[in-house]
């Protein structure tokens, strides 16, 4: 059995937003039973040289919408990187969501040679579709996925393996 470059990439980012959805219901939950502004959550990191919860989400949501354009040889969808409250993350979790619905397996499949460049500033990456899934896209989606579970669970929010994994 083999599997596919869609089968690895869009139902696994569906998958751990669904998750991350779910995550952010319950850090609000914690925050509102524990009395206190939810901007302690939304602005909160785990090191000084860290992005803040806020900003791990913008970023896990942008991999994931990235990675399936770009392996679709889309033009990955623009987020204006303004969310303030946990309705606004889920908002962008539900935008990152309604785009990966629309892409199709045909559109993914067989990307494994197609050519993805990204421009970072001066720096330029150049990958081809299979590494740039397995070395690139899913690693970071998950950095920042992980990150922002650890900065919850760091701040009291009651969250498992189960939370995080599905």
């Amino acid at each position: 059995m083999t599997i596919s470059m869609y089968q690895a990439s869009v139902p696994v980012f569906q998958k751990m937003l669904r998750n991350f959805d779910g995550i952010l219901d319950k850090a609000a939950a914690s925050a509102a039973a524990r009395k206190f502004d939810p901007q302690v959550l939304l602005n909160a990191r785990l090191a000084p040289d860290m992005f803040h919860f806020t900003r791990q989400v913008q970023i896990a949501t942008a991999h994931a919408t990235g990675g399936a354009a770009r392996l679709a040889g889309l033009e990955p969808p623009k987020f204006e990187d303004n969310e303030a409250s946990f309705a606004d993350l889920k908002g962008r979790l539900a935008q990152a969501q309604a785009f990966l619905a629309t892409l199709q397996p045909a559109q993914i499949d067989g990307s494994e040679e197609r050519q993805i460049v990204l421009k970072y500033g001066p720096n330029v990456l150049e990958f081809t579709g299979l590494p740039y899934l397995t070395m690139f896209a899913l690693p970071n989606f998950f950095f920042h996925y992980t990150t922002a579970y650890a900065i919850l669970r760091h701040n009291g929010v009651d969250l498992g393996k189960r939370d995080f994994a599905g």
